[in-house]
C-alpha cells in the first residue's frame, strides 16, 4: 500500500519544477494511499488537490490548507465528514462513492462559508429518505448539490420541514449503524480465518508459501549432468502445480459473494496485491532455473548463437585476404555496450549483455551468409561439414597448361563497306555547288 512522501510529492510537482513549499495544484489519484498525512505541513499554498480513487479512511491534516479552494476525496473509504473546518477557502467538495453513512456529520461545512458545490452521490446516506432536504437546509451556503443546483423555493420548504427531515434522518443513521457494527465484525472473523489458514500453508511448505531453490551451488560435474539436466523439469512441474492452485484460489475468490464494504475494498487490494508478487516471484524462479547456454562444444567447436536475435552477414573478401562480418545492432545504441572478442576460430560479440553471435572463422565463402534465428543450427552442423571437405587429395591434383591459359585470336580484317557518295541532282533549279562547303556524310 502507499504512503504519501516527499518523493511522491515532488514527482507530481513536475510543472512547478519539483518545488513543492509554493505548490498550488497537486493530484495523487490512483497512488493506494491509506492515509492523509504531511500535505498540511509542506504544501501550504495549495488551491486544488485530487486524492480520488485510493483507500483514504478518514479526513484529517489538512486543516492548515487555508488557500485550498477545490478537495476531490471520491473513491476512498470515507464513513465521516470531519477536519475540514480550517479550509477556510473551500468552495467545492467531492466525496462521491465513499462510504459516509453518517449524514449529520455535514454540520461540520457550516462554518465553510464559501462551499458552494457538494457532492454526496454514491454514500449509503444519499438513500436516505429526505437526504437532499437535509442537506439543503443544513448548508444555506450551498448553491450545487450532486452536480444539480439548489432553488431558492427548494430550500424554503426544506427548512420549513427541517424538524421532521432530521427525526427521519436520526433514525436512518441509526440504524445503519448498527449494520455497521456486524459487517466490522463479520471482516474482522474473516480476516482472522485468512492469517490462520496462511500460517497453516507456511508451516507445510516453508516460511514463505513457496519452494525455494539454491542458485549458489558450483556447477555439476560430467557425472552429474544428467540430474542436473532433470532439476529444471521438477521445478518447471512444481511451478506448473503452484500455478494450478493459484488459479483456483483466484477464481474462487472472484465467485465469493462479499459486501460493499471499506474492508471489502482492502481485501480485494490485498488480494491483487499478493498476486502480483507471487507472479513477480514465479518469473524470477523461472530466470533461476534457465540451464546455462553452450558456446564451445567439448571438442573445441565454436556453436553459431544469436540470442539477440540480430540479423548479420558473413562474407569472404578474397582480394584483401580478409573475412568481413556485418551486424545489425539497435538504432542509437550507446557503443559502450558492444563488446567484441576477436579470436583464430570465431567471433563473439556481446550486445547489451546478451551473446550476439558466436560465429565460425575457419571457412571460406564466396556468397553473403544470412542468419536467421530458425536456420541457424542448420547452418552450424552446415559449416562443420564444409570444414570437413577443406582438405583436397594430392592425387586429384592436375597440373595447368600455362602455355594454354592465355590464347591469342587471329583477328581477320573486317571488310569496311564504302559509303554511298551524296550526289545532288543537277536538275533542281536552286541548286548551287559551292566547293568551299564539305559534304554531307
Amino acid at each position: 500500500m502507499g504512503r504519501i512522501t516527499e518523493d511522491l510529492i515532488r514527482r507530481n510537482a513536475e510543472h512547478n519544477d519539483c518545488v513543492i513549499f509554493s505548490l498550488e495544484e497537486l493530484s495523487l489519484h490512483q497512488q493506494e494511499i491509506e492515509r492523509l498525512e504531511h500535505i498540511d505541513k509542506w504544501c501550504r499554498d495549495l488551491k486544488i488537490l485530487y486524492l480520488q480513487n485510493n483507500l483514504i479512511g478518514k479526513i484529517e491534516n489538512v486543516s492548515k490548507l487555508k488557500k485550498l479552494e477545490y478537495l476531490n476525496l471520491a473513491l476512498n473509504n470515507i464513513e465521516k465528514i470531519e477536519n475540514l473546518e480550517g479550509c477556510e477557502g473551500l468552495t467545492k467538495l467531492d466525496l462521491t462513492v465513499n462510504f459516509i453513512g453518517e449524514l449529520s456529520s455535514v454540520k461540520t461545512l457550516q462554518g465553510n462559508i464559501h462551499l458552494k458545490e457538494l457532492f454526496l452521490m454514491g454514500n449509503p446516506c444519499a438513500d436516505f429518505d429526505g437526504y437532499r432536504q437535509f442537506v439543503v437546509a443544513t448548508l444555506q451556503q450551498l448553491k450545487w448539490l450532486d452536480g444539480k443546483e439548489i432553488e431558492r423555493s427548494e430550500r424554503i420548504q426544506a427548512l420549513q420541514n427541517f424538524t421532521a427531515v432530521e427525526q427521519r434522518i436520526r433514525e436512518q443513521e441509526k440504524a445503519y449503524c448498527l449494520k455497521r457494527a456486524e459487517d466490522k465484525d463479520e471482516a474482522r472473523r474473516k480476516l482472522q480465518e485468512e492469517e490462520n489458514k496462511g500460517e497453516m500453508e507456511r508451516s507445510h511448505t516453508g516460511s514463505d508459501g513457496h519452494w525455494d531453490t539454491d542458485i549458489s551451488a558450483p556447477l555439476p560435474s560430467s557425472e552429474e549432468s544428467k540430474d542436473y539436466i532433470q532439476a529444471p523439469e521438477i521445478q518447471e512441474g512444481q511451478c506448473k502445480e503452484k500455478k494450478l492452485d493459484d488459479r483456483e484460489d483466484d477464481l474462487e475468490f472472484w465467485n465469493k459473494p462479499s459486501l460493499y464494504t471499506p474492508e471489502s475494498r482492502l481485501e480485494t487490494l490485498r488480494h491483487m496485491e499478493k498476486q502480483r508478487r507471487d507472479q513477480e516471484r514465479l518469473s524470477e524462479k523461472k530466470k533461476k532455473v534457465k540451464p546455462p547456454r553452450m558456446l564451445v562444444t567439448e571438442d573445441g567447436r565454436a556453436l553459431n548463437v544469436n540470442e539477440p536475435k540480430l540479423d548479420f552477414t558473413l562474407k569472404d573478401d578474397e582480394k584483401r585476404n580478409q573475412i568481413i562480418l556485418d551486424l545489425a545492432v539497435y538504432r542509437y545504441m550507446d557503443t559502450s555496450l558492444i563488446d567484441v572478442d576477436v579470436q583464430p576460430t570465431y567471433v563473439r560479440v556481446m550486445v547489451k549483455g546478451k551473446v550476439g553471435e558466436v560465429i565460425i572463422g575457419c571457412q571460406r565463402t564466396s556468397k553473403p551468409v544470412k542468419s536467421t534465428p530458425d536456420s541457424s543450427r542448420g547452418q552450424t552442423s552446415q559449416r562443420s561439414q564444409q570444414m570437413e571437405r577443406l582438405e583436397v587429395d594430392p592425387s586429384k591434383r592436375s597440373i595447368p597448361d600455362v602455355a594454354n591459359i592465355v590464347q591469342e585470336r587471329k583477328h581477320t580484317p573486317r571488310r569496311v563497306r564504302a559509303e554511298p557518295k551524296i550526289i545532288p541532282s543537277e536538275e533542281e533549279p536552286d541548286f548551287e555547288d559551292n566547293p568551299e562547303v564539305p559534304p554531307l556524310i
